[in-house]
């Protein structure tokens, strides 16, 4: 029988051990109190959509600031070259020396070129604002030397151009961030079809700005509606959250906004690969105290 070590034991003799008769081998690490545990393999996990403006920078920022809150290691990759804003979203544009351009012309590391989310353990890689040309076996490589990472969320360019193949071939699963509007699921359906040549290990998709209300009148598809349309399973929901433009500005979610605890629950499903989504609720009135 393989050995057992109890999470108690681990912790007090500060050691990482490796269970190889597991499927997916996980490392214990020493003075985690919530038993968070790394994933030895490290997923690369892209999240696209076919539509812009949709939400996807903001959901890759937000859910690997989540995933680094339950202990994971987590670097997010900015793949939009040219037009890239992932350091403008997590609030790190004013420390960023090198860039992705800079890692793969050798004038620094890829660890040099990694900025700390100053919210979180999540580390950024900035993409680089010119118009150098990547080839997709070149970022591939570099997405594959990330040092220390559980977890490598890639924000890739909306659209299915050229830089679209470039984030998914990098990638060995995807989460496709989608409204409930028509033009955004048809177009999502098409970066869908596309995903399936590349034979992923999942694609899930992750349902933003769904307004509970609506749904409930008839006025808005639900997510049953949209997993159904684009056949594919969901993994999160995100309501409609006016803080979400707080976010943007100060880096940052309240804890008492609605899309907090969706994201939570996005995160614990990505971390333990499950598909259960919960039911959004319509939120509820504040009683005013003056």
């Amino acid at each position: 029988m393989p050995p057992f070590y109890h999470p108690r034991e681990v912790i007090s003799t500060g050691a990482a051990i490796f269970d190889k008769h597991r499927p997916l081998s996980t490392i214990i690490v020493r003075g985690t109190t919530s038993g968070a545990r790394y994933t030895c393999r490290m997923r690369k996990i892209v999240v696209t959509s076919g539509k812009g403006g949709v939400g996807k920078t903001t959901v890759t920022a937000t859910l690997g600031r989540h995933l680094a809150d339950m202990g994971y290691r987590v670097v997010l990759v900015d793949a939009d070259v040219g037009l890239n804003n992932l350091d403008v979203v997590t609030g790190v544009e004013s420390r960023v020396v090198y860039d992705i351009g800079d890692v793969l012309a050798g004038r620094c590391s890829v660890y040099q070129a990694l900025v700390q989310d100053h919210e979180s353990a999540a580390r950024v890689l900035p993409s680089t604002g010119g118009g150098e040309e990547i080839s997709a076996q070149a970022f591939r490589a570099l997405v594959d030397n990330v040092p220390d990472a559980d977890f490598v969320l890639i924000d890739c360019p909306a659209g299915i151009e050229r830089g679209f193949h470039r984030a998914v071939s990098a990638a060995n699963e995807a989460l496709v961030v989608t409204t409930p509007s028509a033009s955004a699921i048809r177009d999502a359906d098409k970066v869908v079809s596309l995903l399936a040549a590349y034979r992923l290990e999942d694609v899930s998709v992750v349902v933003n700005r769904i307004r509970p209300d609506m749904v409930a009148r008839g006025e808005m598809m639900s997510v049953e509606d949209v997993c159904g349309l684009l056949r594919t399973p969901a993994v999160g929901a995100i309501p409609e959250d006016d803080c979400i433009t707080l976010y943007q500005q100060l880096g940052r979610v309240p804890d008492f906004a609605l899309s907090e605890r969706a994201y939570e629950r996005l995160a614990s499903n990505v971390a333990r690969r499950e598909k259960k989504v919960a039911e959004l609720r319509k939120p509820r009135k504040r009683r005013r105290w003056f």
